[in-house]
């Protein structure tokens, strides 16, 4: 196997792009090198196997949609509140929408999860690690709710970003900025003295 930690981050790069446009069908080896703009059969020099290529992307995907750590510490710099949650749910739709590929790639991958038991136990244990960094992250931030408030936003939150992503017109009757507010305000409990 191949060592160049650059030329391996372009290849898995490639293959979310391979996945995000061509799903999961037309994730080959040779689509990812065609995508990568490099010769033909560099990739299988640099992956076992297919597997491992999927794995590798369900990891890369999740750097890729991660924060920012110094722009998510700017904002932290606000006292928790209804709002900060209210913003920091406006940065996770920006976040998917500027990093469309990866979350699609994501989505093909959570599919291909339930035909391949092997990738759907490493996806169990990559989303798993992200609720449970989501709820540690909340309630460590001294924000409103408690941990099943958290998995509610989750939950929430996901079904709003698939739409957003896969069918926006089901959800533009509804301005996001309101359906966001309103989630907040339907599921945090309401401050101390209302």
């Amino acid at each position: 196997m191949r060592q160049n930690p650059e030329r391996r981050a372009a290849l898995v790069d490639a293959a979310i792009e391979v996945l995000a446009c061509q799903g999961s069908r037309g994730l080959t080896f040779r689509a990812v090198d065609t995508e990568a703009a490099v010769p033909n059969g560099t990739a299988s020099n640099y992956f076992t196997n297919r597997d491992d290529l999927l794995n590798q992307v369900a990891r890369r995907t999740r750097e890729r949609l991660s924060p920012d750590a110094s722009a998510l510490a700017g904002t932290m710099e606000a006292p928790p509140s209804r709002d900060l949650v209210v913003r920091l749910l406006h940065d996770l739709v920006r976040r998917m929408r500027e990093d469309r590929s990866s979350y699609l790639a994501m989505m093909e991958l959570r599919l291909e999860g339930t035909r391949r038991p092997e990738l759907q136990a490493m996806l169990t244990e990559v989303f798993s690690t992200n609720v449970q960094e989501g709820i540690h992250f909340h309630l460590g931030a001294g924000l409103p709710g408690d941990r099943t408030t958290v998995l509610l936003l989750y939950l929430a939150m996901s079904g709003i970003i698939v739409d957003d992503l896969t069918v926006p017109d089901v959800l533009a009757p509804f301005p996001l900025d309101d359906l966001i507010a309103d989630l907040v305000d339907r599921t945090l409990p309401p401050p101390a003295g209302e």
